[in-house]
């Protein structure tokens, strides 16, 4: 497999792979020409009620965990990103303050776990 990667926006990116925005909502004070993403795939973010149910509060933080790779089993677009993994290095890429605490480590948990099925 190639390199699976996270990060935050605001950290700069490694244009060496495949940049994918996995937020649902378009990053604040951004403007499309300066995106320096190489794909915006919202589709494969927590839904909406999911990510106002959370808001980010740590003590929720395992109980989103599970409800988003829930919602991930159900999601077409999570085997579309594998897809995409499988054919060149890929960085997973959220605008959020706190990436431990964002979708980001949840996202690649579970494609790498897709990843070892046959």
């Amino acid at each position: 497999m190639h390199d699976l990667m996270i990060g935050r926006l605001a950290d700069g990116v490694d244009a060496k792979v495949h940049r994918v925005l996995v937020d649902r909502l378009w990053p604040r004070g951004m403007s499309k020409a300066a995106a320096p993403w190489d794909s915006w795939l919202k589709e494969v973010a927590p839904s909406h009620d999911l990510r106002k149910w959370y808001g980010h509060d740590p003590d929720r933080y395992h109980e989103f965990r599970e409800r988003y790779w829930q919602e991930l089993t159900e999601n077409p677009s999570a085997a579309e990103l594998l897809s995409l993994w499988r054919t060149q290095g890929v960085m997973l890429l959220t605008a959020s303050k706190n990436l431990e605490l964002s979708q980001v480590p949840i996202l690649r948990d579970f494609l790498i776990q897709l990843s070892s099925k046959p």
